[in-house]
């Protein structure tokens, strides 16, 4: 490793981070299905309070699909509303998990994400198929979803509970994440933020080229 870092945490959140994802694609799938006068609905569907609350864990996967059945006025069933929903998921890179555990002999390593349990499922499906690996937390040594705190980022609590948590302060944590927003967050709590805008940056930073 050729960068020195001053921290104690490295925090990444998952998508386009660790996990390529596109969320046009998934809007795209679903405007296939529809007439195009339920199109500007698609465009607005990630902006939904259902969707938020889903982030959240506010509500459960039932309630989700439920959502998205009357949103759409569809009849969709469950499986339909998983795919479409998981469309948006891409590859994960085996270079990056690589990285990862490259980065765990010098420092603790963790996630942050705003997600949701049918995310999960399906990116553990995904860990399974392609690398044997179960779940997130046999390569990290902490997770944090934000269905599973009642938080989602850029609020500035999520961070403050995820410091709390690691039983550390914001000096010594540095994060990774593709939204300019979500880094404003965490920087907003005085973490170091990184956007990674770009599928080197996380490479480049850490001076691996």
């Amino acid at each position: 490793m050729k960068k020195a870092i001053d921290a104690e945490f490295l925090i990444f959140d998952l998508g386009n981070v660790i996990i390529d994802i596109d969320y046009q694609r998934s809007l795209n799938l679903i405007k296939s299905l529809l007439p195009a006068t339920f199109h500007p609905k698609v465009e607005s569907f990630y902006a939904t309070d259902f969707h938020k609350a889903y982030e959240k864990g506010l509500i459960d996967s039932h309630a989700f699909r439920n959502e998205v059945r009357a949103y759409f006025e569809q009849d969709w069933d469950d499986e339909k509303v998983d795919g479409l929903w998981n469309s948006l998921l891409g590859e994960i890179p085996k270079e990056r998990l690589d990285l990862i555990s490259e980065l765990k002999q010098s420092f603790r390593v963790g996630v942050l994400s705003n997600t949701n349990q049918i995310h999960i499922d399906a990116v553990q499906d995904m860990l399974k198929r392609d690398f044997g690996m179960e779940r997130f937390e046999q390569l990290f040594d902490r997770v944090f979803y934000s269905h599973e705190m009642g938080l989602a980022k850029p609020t500035k609590e999520i961070y403050v509970k995820m410091l709390d948590e690691l039983g550390t302060t914001a000096d010594r944590v540095v994060f990774f994440d593709d939204m300019q927003e979500n880094v404003a967050g965490a920087k907003s709590v005085g973490i170091h933020a990184i956007q990674v805008t770009g599928p080197t940056v996380i490479f480049d930073f850490f001076g691996h080229v």
